[in-house]
């Protein structure tokens, strides 16, 4: 298999390539300059100089490819509000020009794997709107495009990525503190890097055409995550205040789309919106919404949960250094 990766020198990108290299799949990656393959040093990959914004760029990229993972995207939430039509550009005229190219020079591409967001479900900022739009592109492809099969993966907060917010709790404590938090009701869906990467090949392997694969995973209060890195460091913890564009919970599964949302396995599955793409099957609906605010854990267990990934508050000072590269 020969995988085109957008966006592969990011931090979710990179590790998809990883992941491939591992299964001897031959990759390429778009990147837009030289100083993007810092998290690429040492990969056999091949690098092709481009823009996912640019037509001619995705054409090129795309002529060999056998499978597309796009995973380029501007993500930062705030970023976005000051600067949208930026957004729109990478978000939304990037998978544009995937499926353009794919349906104008009849590209022979066996799947388009598009990486989005628990923002992208009942959006309320530039991130989240441009990532909701980027999904129904891509589930219309699959009527022009009916050789090639568009799918999705949603999910939210990975680990200690670059951008998120368990790295900067990290700085702060190793710091002294203070420890920042919006609000003291903020919750996120939190999952690991692996699991992350696992949902999007299992959507690759297993999804349908116009399928959106989300993981099931835990959520807390950022709280409950401050405190459990903090451990017993007396570190005080600042509230803030909303930032632009931010919300107090995420969703993953919203109502309006609880109804055509199925358990299969470790995920959830959003079938189609369009009904020419959904299949018949026997199937027992989600039948309710999939948010942040439910079924938290508790500091302990926001505790272990940080611990399996080698983010346990009595090893955070000595291992500051590699998490925060």
């Amino acid at each position: 298999m020969k995988a085109l990766v957008t966006g592969g020198s990011g931090y979710i990108g990179s590790w998809v390539v990883r992941r491939l290299l591992e299964d001897n799949q031959e990759v390429k990656v778009l990147v837009r300059e030289a100083d993007d393959l810092r998290n690429l040093t040492g990969l056999e990959v091949e690098y092709a100089y481009g823009d996912v914004r640019d037509y001619h760029s995705v054409c090129a990229v795309l002529r060999n490819a056998d499978v597309v993972f796009n995973a380029a995207a501007l993500k930062q939430v705030p970023t976005c509000e000051y600067f949208p039509f930026e957004a729109v550009s990478t978000n939304v005229g990037g998978p544009e020009n995937i499926v353009r190219a794919i349906r104008e020079h009849r590209l022979g591409i066996e799947a388009v794997v598009g990486i989005s967001t628990d923002k992208a479900c009942k959006p309320v900022n530039v991130m989240g709107m441009t990532k909701a739009i980027q999904e129904r592109l891509l589930i219309r492809a699959n009527l022009d495009c009916p050789e090639t099969r568009f799918l999705c993966v949603r999910y939210g907060n990975v680990l200690a990525s670059r951008g998120s917010v368990i790295p900067l709790f990290i700085e702060q404590i190793s710091s002294g503190g203070p420890v920042t938090i919006t609000t003291p009701e903020m919750t996120r869906f939190l999952l690991s890097l692996d699991r992350a990467v696992d949902t999007i090949f299992a959507a690759l392997a297993e999804a349908r055409a116009g399928e959106t694969y989300i993981p099931r995973v835990p959520a807390a209060r950022m709280t409950d995550v401050a405190k459990a890195l903090i451990g017993d460091r007396k570190i005080e913890i600042v509230f803030t205040g909303i930032r632009p564009g931010e919300k107090t919970h995420e969703i993953l599964v919203s109502e309006e789309e609880a109804h055509r949302t199925v358990a299969r396995g470790d995920h959830y599955v959003i079938l189609p919106i369009l009904p020419e793409l959904r299949r018949e099957e026997p199937r027992h609906p989600l039948g309710l919404e999939y948010s942040s605010a439910e079924n938290l854990m508790t500091v302990a267990q926001c505790a272990e949960l940080l611990a399996r990934h080698g983010l346990a508050a009595d090893r955070l000072l000595r291992r500051e250094g590699d998490l925060l590269r």
